[in-house]
């Protein structure tokens, strides 16, 4: 190579720097010691780092409450099936097994209208699931199924009643044109033919149904099977052979309290009531391991008891159950009931009017106040027995509450011309005047509101001259 001595050039000749680029670098510059202060603070995450949290899917979720439903623990599995629907909206199948869970649910309410609060959640994920997909026959059955729960809360002809069953078998006759032969349809099938009253096709259909799914072991719905044929069964008095069935769904759902729950009553009905407490403390073995607060085995268990005319046992666990939940007027009514049946009137008016008519903190305080488990002396002034007690709201006058109402009119009328209840005979009447408002054609009630009107017309007391409105809040 031949050089030349001219002078090197590195720029083009006569170019000067250019202002705005310098001030465009200054500022990339500064933007990136600005980020790399951020990142040091932790107040900026690099790009594509993982997250703090793993996010979960629809599956992890619906995966988590299989689990829970497999262990018992039939809250937990609900909330993880609505985290996985809230996903996955469109998924009929995680719609359906969160309507299952729910519905099965029910039985761990202690009251009838909790249990319809929680029938009416069933039935709008029931009726989801067949909407995200109507070609899945498992989401129809469960639908079905749903619908007969729900009209066996019903009255006995009532348009409501009725309404739910039709539902319930046009839906099981999709899910049986979707998925023939099924053991799960044709389960669903015999349920809803028992609540039809059917109960020869009901029987027929439950034993084929339970007799296809023996040869099939890893069969999804072997438990949903084997306890509708168990129900089919009990309600046709074969109590030894329904008993068979609700264990043989126990071995694949070992930890659903509500089993043995259905096991015991059956042994109670065969009047071998050392298995029946036997399996109503298993249930409540379960709860306790799985820390559950569940009212429902206590109830059974102090039922058995008072079946036995053991008041005493009866009320210890009954209390337990009120403990439980002290804000339930259910569980004061059927506390009440057993203290009326020891003959413990004066424990058993407080209680009742709980049920009947409700009462605030400071009345319920003094109730529970006083039971083993808290100890305290209501009369004692530096005792607030408010702080033991919640608000409780009376149980409207209905079917399933029609005992709790006669139970509490029939105990004021024992203190009849009482100077310690000298009102008595009034609250009373105002009680069966509304009974006989409502039931006035039911010859127990007729019965039992003429036995308290003659006590009191004996002690002087004669029923008020007006009638108050046939409405719970008018009593006492």
């Amino acid at each position: 190579m031949h050089l030349r001595g001219e002078r090197l050039r590195l720029s083009r000749e006569g170019r000067r720097d250019n202002p705005w680029r310098i001030l465009l670098y200054l500022v990339f510059i500064f933007a990136g010691v600005l980020i790399v202060r951020l990142r040091e603070t932790g107040r900026v995450q690099p790009l594509f780092a993982p997250t703090p949290i793993p996010t979960r899917t629809a599956f992890s979720y619906a995966e988590e409450g299989a689990a829970q439903f497999s262990a018992g623990d039939l809250a937990k599995a609900i909330s993880a099936y609505q985290q996985a629907t809230s996903l996955a909206p469109d998924d009929a199948r995680v719609w359906a097994e969160l309507t299952r869970v729910q519905t099965y649910s029910s039985e761990l309410r202690t009251s009838h209208e909790e249990k319809r609060i929680r029938m009416a959640d069933a039935r709008r994920s029931a009726d989801r699931a067949v909407e995200a997909n109507p070609d899945d026959g498992v989401a129809w059955a469960i639908r079905a199924l749903v619908y007969d729960w729900s009209a066996a809360l019903e009255a006995p002809d009532s348009p409501q009643k009725e309404a739910f069953l039709r539902e319930a078998d046009a839906s099981v006759n999709q899910a049986s044109r979707l998925d023939p032969g099924s053991p799960l349809v044709v389960a669903v099938q015999a349920e809803v033919a028992l609540d039809q009253l059917n109960f020869v096709r009901a029987l027929d259909l439950a034993a084929q149904a339970a007799q296809a799914v023996v040869s099939e072991p890893d069969y999804p719905w072997s438990m949903d099977v084997h306890r509708i044929y168990g129900t089919v069964l009990e309600s046709n008095g074969l109590y030894r052979q329904a008993i068979e069935e609700y264990a043989r769904a126990a071995e694949f759902s070992p930890n659903l309290t509500f089993l043995y729950l259905r096991i015991g009553t059956n042994y109670r009905q065969l009047r071998d009531i050392d298995r029946a407490l036997e399996n109503f403390a298993r249930a409540a073995q379960i709860n306790e391991q799985l820390k559950i607060e569940d009212p429902v085995p206590y109830l059974a268990i102090g039922k058995t008891y008072l079946q036995q005319g053991e008041f005493f046992i009866a009320a210890r666990n009954m209390e337990r159950a009120l403990v439980i939940d002290p804000s339930d007027p259910d569980l004061y009514g059927r506390l009440g009931i057993v203290y009326f049946k020891a003959r413990n009137y004066e424990s058993a008016i407080p209680v009742l009017k709980c049920a009947v008519l409700g009462c605030g903190p400071e009345e319920s305080g003094r109730i529970l106040c006083p039971l083993e488990v808290y100890g305290c002396d209501p009369d004692d002034p530096e005792t607030n027995a408010a702080s033991y007690g919640e608000p409780v709201s009376g149980l409207a006058l209905g079917p399933s509450t029609v005992e709790y109402y006669y139970t509490y009119g029939s105990a004021l009328t024992f203190y009849a011309g009482s100077e310690d209840y000298p009102d008595a005979c009034q609250k009373a009447e105002r009680v069966f005047q509304e009974l006989m408002a409502v039931f006035g054609e039911d010859a127990i009630v007729k019965g039992i509101v003429a036995e308290g009107r003659a006590v009191c017309a004996a002690a002087g007391t004669p029923a008020p001259s007006q009638t108050p409105e046939a409405t719970p809040t008018t009593i006492g």
